[in-house]
């Protein structure tokens, strides 16, 4: 045996159906496609996901929940890779571009310490974003954890005073204005009839 005579093994390959040759062919007229319909007109194009009209399963499944578009992705990185990172490679500071050269953050992250593990080293850490814990865990190693992301901070709401005493303050605040006096007219004067017109002549 050569590659000369190699062949498939049989049934495993069959001839393409050709269409739109003709009668003769034995698929003519409407060439396999049947007639009317979306399959039988040229440019029909099927819908990722369409099911013959019933309602398709992304519409069937209930949706809940939203997604911010302003949400803000953290890459965490605990104590316990810190204290690594000081046992072996001698580290005395924690910086985003340490972080990148060890290969544990990518240098588009924003990198939060989270408080898994024990920090024995005192180090000096400036990232993103602490947890309570780890910064707690941090300065209680004598360190120093600077966070360069900073969120708008948000003003403490006032308390809520009750009606009648904010009206008090504003009467209390406001000048009372004096209202000018009305000025009182003089009464019209009613001309005298004379009263030699008056008789009878």
């Amino acid at each position: 045996m050569d590659l000369s005579n190699l062949t498939p093994a049989e049934g495993s390959t069959k001839q393409r159906k050709r269409v739109g040759r003709g009668q003769g062919s034995g698929r003519g007229g409407t060439s396999t496609r049947g007639h009317k319909g979306a399959k039988s007109r040229s440019g029909y194009s099927r819908k990722i996901g369409f099911e013959g009209g019933q309602m398709p399963l992304q519409r069937r499944v209930p949706k809940f929940g939203f997604t911010n578009i302003n949400r803000k992705e953290f890459k965490g990185v605990n104590l316990d890779i810190l204290q690594m990172l000081v046992d072996t490679k001698k580290v005395k500071a924690i910086t985003k571009e340490v972080l990148v050269d060890n290969g544990l953050t990518s240098k588009n992250d924003l990198v939060k310490i989270l408080g898994r593990g024990e920090l024995k080293a005192k180090l000096d850490v400036t990232v993103d974003s602490f947890s309570a814990s780890a910064k707690a865990a941090i300065e209680k190693a004598g360190g120093k954890a600077t966070a360069l992301y900073v969120t708008k901070a948000v003003k403490p709401q006032e308390e809520a005073k009750p009606k009648k005493e904010v009206k008090k303050e504003v009467e209390a605040e406001a000048p009372k204005k004096e209202e000018p006096k009305a000025e009182k007219k003089p009464k019209k004067e009613e001309p005298k009839k004379d009263e030699s017109t008056d008789k009878e002549d």
